[in-house]
């Protein structure tokens, strides 16, 4: 005889795990300042207490937690290779050479608008915010300390400009994932986003001209911008060859070689420039992919600046992707996921409802499982059926989910991408929140057009 299903949990007892997670985290986090991840830990604990409870076996919670690893696994993968990429580009002058020229090209007043701006057409191009972010981000957070600029403002631009592209660029994994999930086409999609998006943008280059007239008048002097391009100049052999490496990634990505594959390339064309530009040993080229570079030149900002890349500065992010994983993994393998979502959806009665119970899924999605391409695929799968009922096109669906699926991942600090982002840009995600205007507005306004009902699209009764 088959083994009878457990019984499903009910609400009260799936929203305590979730409950724990919070006292947890805003515990460890704001009142013990210390790293998420025990507080993720013992919330997983938690959760596989109550799924033994409810007639799981342990065998069952571990291939829960097994499954929600393996999900992000891709994802570690990629941050290795970018971690290899950023200690040769740094070794090897790259990223000293848009240091370089970028404080010489921007100024304060500019350098927010331009950032956004850069990243959003750097991504756009090649499809991924995190190697958009692992490249040009890591040039421009140099560029913005060097102009004397909070670094918490430079990141969030980064991030507004790297998803904006990321949201729109028919390059991008998720912009292909969202309209498979709900049903629509891929240009449909596209073009349906542009009347979320582009409003949010426009709003965040502004939000951003303002911040610049702000704190123009108070960066860093020009003397101190002299001291750190005389420093890095005197350091690094500047030469124009050293472009060759973006080149090789953004080629490979743009001809649809895969995001790892085109960072290792990229990783090792710095490592060879590195050897034959700067006179690096092959040995120390092998230590600086694992170790990262060190620069030892006695100048607090200059070696702080540079110091930085290699396998091992990757190692605390992935182990943080790991607990939380582990926690997502068991809240969907115990069903409390699922009981939770279920709820949300009676509350779908008009399209308003409907269209803000999949924001609120997909940014719950992110918070609690913690994966963007899970709070992508979960709330698609959910509310596809009730979009249908209600008459709605799917690339109203679609929408929803990446403007809140998409652009909300960055903001979480456990969550796949908000662990990418710092420890890409070593900034936490709830320093750069308030600054990543587009990740913030563009939700709220699709929630707004949702009760507005404006661009919202219907099935023609012929159809």
């Amino acid at each position: 005889m088959s083994k009878p299903e457990p019984p499903k949990p009910g609400l009260l007892l799936a929203l305590i795990p979730v409950a724990c997670l919070i006292l947890f985290l805003f515990t460890g986090i704001f009142l013990l300042e210390a790293s998420p991840h025990i507080p993720l830990i013992l919330a997983a604990i938690v959760v596989a207490i109550f799924g033994l409870q409810i007639g799981k076996t342990w065998k069952e919670l571990l291939d829960s937690i097994v499954h929600g690893i393996s999900i992000s696994m891709p994802a570690i993968l990629i941050l290795l290779a970018i971690g290899i990429l950023i200690g040769t580009w740094v070794a090897s002058g790259i990223v000293p050479l848009f240091i370089f020229y970028g404080l010489k090209m921007l100024s304060p007043g500019i350098f927010l608008v331009a950032t956004c701006l850069i990243c959003a057409v750097v991504s756009f191009a090649t499809g991924s915010s995190w190697s958009t972010a692992g490249t040009v981000g890591v040039a421009l957070v140099g560029i913005g300390q060097g102009l004397g600029l909070p670094l918490a403002m430079v990141a969030g631009a980064i991030v507004s400009g790297a998803y904006f592209g990321d949201k729109l660029s028919p390059l991008s994994d998720t912009t292909n994932l969202a309209p498979a999930v709900a049903g629509s086409e891929l240009f449909d999609h596209i073009k349906h986003m542009l009347f979320t998006t582009v409003p949010s943008l426009i709003i965040a280059l502004i939000l951003y001209a303002f911040l610049g007239l702000k704190i123009s008048n108070s960066a860093s002097s020009v003397e101190s911008v002299v001291t750190l391009s005389e420093s890095i100049e005197s350091l690094f052999n500047l030469s124009p060859i050293l472009i060759l490496a973006p080149l090789v990634v953004l080629v490979l990505i743009f001809i649809r070689i895969p995001a790892l594959p085109a960072l290792l390339a990229g990783g090792m064309a710095g490592a060879i420039l590195g050897v034959l530009i700067q006179d690096i040993t092959v040995s120390e080229m092998v230590g600086i992919m694992q170790e990262g570079y060190v620069s030892e030149t006695g100048l607090a900002e200059v070696d702080e600046l540079l110091s930085r890349g290699g396998l091992d500065s990757m190692m605390w992010t992935i182990s943080l992707i790991l607990c939380a994983m582990a926690y997502g993994g068991l809240m969907e393998g115990t069903g409390m996921l699922r009981t939770i979502s279920e709820t949300l959806l009676k509350l779908a009665s008009t399209t308003g409802r409907l269209v803000a119970t999949t924001i609120a899924t997909c940014l719950g999605m992110n918070i609690l499982v913690p994966d963007q391409y899970l709070s992508i695929i979960v709330p698609g799968r959910m509310y596809k059926g009730a979009f249908a009922e209600s008459g709605l096109e799917a690339k109203n669906l679609s929408r929803c989910l990446e403007d809140a699926g998409t652009l909300t991942s960055p903001l979480i600090p456990w969550n796949t991408c908000g662990v990418a982002m710092m420890g890409l840009l070593l900034v936490n995600p709830f320093a750069y929140l308030p600054y990543a205007f587009l990740n913030l507005l563009n939700p709220v306004i699709s929630l707004i057009f949702g009760f507005t009902d404006w661009t919202i699209t219907r099935v023609e009764k012929e159809k």
